[in-house]
């Protein structure tokens, strides 16, 4: 399978894997996610890296039906600014592809950020590490799972 899916098969942890054909010409990985497996666009989550002025990398996990907020997230953070990760630095810090990042089973223990939207959910969907694959879980677990701090770093 995935790394993502290895780390909650070992944990044993509540979660079902989804799977849809991946179009290769589609224009967003994460609204096709949400249209192919007939969910709410705003419980479907992607995987987004940003990073600091200083290189860190983080990992923000935010609405695909939205953006995310780096003004916000540099906030949260505690950095003084933040811009979206160099797509090569982001595929070796991860170890996945763009367009499957999962915020889990990543190569390195990242800082990694939830909008707290997701808390409104009782279960959300996130890339299970490959286009085409979706896994299912609460956003609290998927927080426990990853270290991660919910704030309001999605727009829209």
């Amino acid at each position: 399978m995935t790394p993502a899916i290895d780390l909650l098969k070992k944990a044993k942890a509540v979660h079902r894997v989804h799977s849809y054909q991946h179009d290769p010409k589609a224009a967003s990985y994460g609204l096709e996610a949400a249209e192919k497996l007939k969910l709410e666009p705003a419980q479907v989550f992607k995987t987004l890296l940003a990073a600091s002025e200083k290189g860190e990398l983080l990992v923000a996990v935010v609405p695909v039906a939205g953006t995310l907020d780096l003004k916000a997230l540099a906030q949260v953070a505690g950095v003084k600014k933040a811009d979206m990760a160099d797509p090569a630095a982001a595929q070796r810090a991860t170890g996945y592809l763009l367009g499957g990042i999962s915020p889990l089973g990543q190569k390195k223990r990242l800082r990694t950020f939830i909008d707290e939207s997701a808390q409104q959910f009782p279960s959300i969907y996130v890339s299970a590490g490959r286009r085409g694959l979706e896994v299912e879980l609460a956003a609290e677990l998927l927080a426990q799972l990853t270290q991660a701090v919910f704030a309001p770093i999605g727009r829209g």
